[in-house]
C-alpha cells in the first residue's frame, strides 16, 4: 500500500491496471491480514516489490490473487534476500516465476527463480554521474 502512488505511475506507463495487496503485520515476517484491492479475474498478474526475504508475503499474495481468479501470477523483486524457507516456499507456490536482480548473490538455484543482472545499468549510471551527465533516462519517470 505504501508504494501505491509509484505503482500507479508504473501502471500508467505500462497501460496496465493496478491492484494493491494491502497487508498488516503483527511483527516482522508475520502477516496478520492481507486484502486484495482491485479485480484480477482472468488477468495475468505481475507482483512488484522492493525485496523478498522469507517469501511468506509474496507466496500468500500470489495465492490470494489466484483465489480471486488471476490466470497467472509472476513476481518481480529488486533484492532477493531469500532467507530461511524462501526457496522452498517459492518452489512450492502458485507463482509461475520470481524474477530478481543480482544485487544480492544467490547461493542456491530454483527453477522458478530467474536472476537478471543490473551491472550494465549501474555502470552506465555511474559513468554518467562521473561525467556530469543526466541519469534520468535510466529510470521510469
Amino acid at each position: 500500500m505504501g508504494g501505491a502512488k509509484r505503482a500507479h505511475a508504473y501502471g500508467k506507463k505500462l497501460g496496465a491496471e493496478v491492484v494493491i495487496c494491502y497487508k498488516q503485520r503483527k511483527k516482522a515476517n508475520q502477516i496478520d491480514k492481507m486484502t486484495v484491492i482491485g479485480d484480477v479475474e482472468g488477468m495475468n498478474v505481475i507482483l512488484i516489490d522492493d525485496m523478498v526475504d522469507t517469501g511468506g508475503t509474496l507466496v500468500r499474495a500470489a495465492e490470494m490473487l489466484k483465489e480471486k481468479g488471476a490466470k497467472s501470477v509472476r513476481a518481480f523483486c529488486t533484492h532477493g534476500v531469500l532467507s530461511g524457507p524462501a526457496y522452498d516456499r517459492v518452489g512450492g507456490s502458485v507463482l509461475e516465476e520470481l524474477v530478481i536482480t543480482d544485487t544480492i548473490p544467490q547461493t542456491k538455484e530454483n527453477p522458478k527463480i530467474r536472476v537478471i543482472s543490473v551491472a550494465d545499468m549501474f555502470a552506465n549510471v555511474m559513468k554518467n554521474v562521473h561525467h556530469n551527465q543526466s541519469i534520468s533516462g535510466h529510470f521510469i519517470m
